[in-house]
């Protein structure tokens, strides 16, 4: 049976966030709100979460994964950024995008993708992520919670939690959000790709 904690999303309780850093710590899955729906992770180098987590996603080795960052400092730990990509970054950052990037050797193998050794990463508009991230000091190895058969990311954490209380470790109620998912920009071959047309705006990187 899975924890379910009430978290307020705009005065996350600290004694809560440490209970959830430590569970993640102990090898938990966690369900947590975003800017773009809700969110499924883990600790980056935990194998045996990652796991878990691939089979209630129901996705592959070859899944694009995405490290969610507290900040541009950890971007530039664990991807190749140029000083051009860095500045689109910046600029849209923290907000509803996910950037595809070269990754450095910081970054496990696993979570690369196999053929071009990418790593997407993305900083969260949302106070309850941005706050666990900071307590946890580390990035979360994420990616959307798009249930099997589901086209959108869950948004209700009501209904995840009847659909996951016995598959995951903690479920963040972080109020009830929209299921728009990120925009997805490739940079990692110098100029700007847009894989997906999400809830980000395209335009800065037309």
């Amino acid at each position: 049976m899975s924890q379910f904690f009430y978290i307020h999303p705009d005065n996350p309780q600290q004694r809560l966030l440490n209970q959830a850093c430590e569970l993640i710590k102990q090898g938990e899955v966690v369900v947590y709100p975003t800017d773009s729906g809700y969110a499924i992770g883990c600790q980056m180098e935990d194998k045996h979460a990652l796991d878990r987590l691939c089979q209630v996603r129901q996705i592959d080795k070859d899944h694009n994964f995405t490290l969610m960052c507290r900040d541009m400092s950890e971007l530039s730990i664990y991807a190749k950024v140029d000083n051009v990509a860095f500045r689109q970054i910046k600029n849209n950052t923290p907000g509803p995008y996910t950037f595809i990037l070269k990754a450095t050797r910081e970054v496990p193998r696993r979570l690369q993708n196999p053929k071009r050794k990418t790593i997407g990463l993305r900083v969260p508009d949302n106070t309850i992520a941005l706050k666990l991230l900071e307590t946890l000091d580390q990035p979360l190895m994420s990616t959307s919670l798009i249930l099997p058969g589901a086209s959108v990311a869950e948004s209700d954490p009501d209904e995840i939690r009847e659909k996951l209380e016995k598959r995951v470790g903690l479920i963040i109620h972080g109020g009830y959000l929209g299921e728009q998912p990120t925009t997805v920009i490739d940079l990692s071959e110098g100029t700007a790709e847009i894989i997906r047309h999400g809830s980000g705006d395209i335009s800065p990187f037309a």
